[in-house]
């Protein structure tokens, strides 16, 4: 069982996992939804991809607070992915589960098994319970065989045949860029087993990804579609945190980052989502640390703010005490993204830590 340095809570990060522990976004079977309807007053169906995101996302709160809640919840999220939504005869994780008679599509997302893997692998990390390690090696090496063409990683596959779905005009059932951040699960499994063909395929995406990412921005006229390309391509910089030591990597990440705090200035007097300036603050830090990237204080101080502004008092979407994070300005939905508002706390806790020099991560950190 790994360490931890127990911090003094900030309001924020308290209210922000409160917000997840007591909205009812996660089910009594540990599965996270991906949205909690407090209008209807139900939860839209489970989600393998949020609930890995909830693993990571647990653990990050219970690691800075020391609270078991965070722990529990966490680990019931985690034997959910392995117990009850890994489909071992098949070697996949359906995309949703469904529990009021609405049923899935039968589909498997390439990024959407990663972002489980690397959810599971931080369970393994703080607990060393081997089933989480083990059902994410056998979900990577499910990765390689049944998503990896020649020259192209297919993001969606229909169920029980692994078929390639046929490509939409929507980015993310597209191969592209973004496809790096599930590939950090390759570069952690290889620290995890020494299997060299997962970093051979985590080598490889980067290099495909480092080749195509030029053409992924715009990629639309319409400025709303843009920004939801943003937050895409945010992923492909946060996939390349691990080989930021290597200079042409270094240069693309801030090249990319600077690319993103132009195209939000632009759009977001129309519609800005507030993930994208949570991900914008959070590559800034990581990449000051990781590579010393050069760090426009000012900018992140602005995207700090910005974050900030986002809050929302969870009663208005039906919860008990604490905060959640709204995605998009001007606009009441009666319903919150989590993975948004998981993102938002991490970037301001983190904005917080570098305020008080004490800012110190590995990329396996990033939820």
């Amino acid at each position: 069982m790994i360490d931890h340095v127990v911090r003094p809570k900030s309001h924020l990060l308290t209210a922000a996992g409160r917000w997840l522990l007591d909205s009812g976004i996660q089910e009594a079977s540990g599965g996270v939804a991906r949205y909690y309807r407090c209008d209807l007053g139900k939860n839209e169906r489970v989600s393998t991809e949020i609930t890995g995101y909830a693993v990571s996302a647990f653990l990050f709160f219970y690691l800075r607070s020391g609270e078991t809640e965070y722990l529990e919840s966490a680990l019931r999220a985690a034997r959910f992915l392995t117990r009850t939504a890994w489909n071992a005869q098949l070697g996949a994780f359906p995309f949703e589960h469904s529990t009021n008679g609405n049923r899935p599509p039968a589909l498997a997302y390439f990024f959407d098994t990663g972002i489980i893997i690397r959810g599971l692998l931080a369970a393994w990390r703080v607990t060393l319970e081997i089933e989480f390690r083990d059902t994410a090696i056998a979900a990577g090496r499910a990765m390689l065989t049944d998503f990896c063409a020649p020259d192209i990683i297919h993001p969606i596959l229909t169920l029980p045949d692994k078929r390639p779905q046929n490509h939409k005009s929507n980015w993310s059932a597209n191969p592209g860029c973004y496809q790096l951040k599930s590939a950090m699960a390759w570069r952690e499994l290889f620290e995890v087993t020494g299997e060299a063909c997962f970093l051979r395929a985590y080598e490889s995406v980067v290099e495909s990804a480092m080749t195509s990412e030029h053409v992924f921005l715009p990629g639309e006229n319409d400025r709303h579609r843009i920004m939801d390309r943003l937050h895409a391509y945010a992923y492909f910089l946060e996939g390349l945190l691990p080989v930021l030591n290597r200079g042409d990597c270094a240069r693309t990440f801030r090249k990319g980052t600077d690319r993103i705090a132009a195209y939000v200035c632009q759009i977001a007097p129309l519609f800005v989502r507030s993930d994208v300036y949570a991900q914008l603050l959070r590559l800034r830090l990581y990449g000051k640390v990781l590579a010393d990237i050069p760090f426009d204080s000012q900018a992140a101080y602005d995207e700090a703010q910005q974050v900030a502004t986002f809050q929302l008092h969870s009663e208005d979407v039906g919860a008990s005490d604490g905060f959640c994070f709204g995605r998009k300005h001007g606009e009441f939905l009666p319903f919150v993204n989590p993975v948004s508002t998981v993102f938002c706390a991490q970037a301001l806790t983190l904005w917080d830590d570098h305020k008080n020099n004490k800012f110190e991560s590995q990329y396996h950190t990033l939820i």
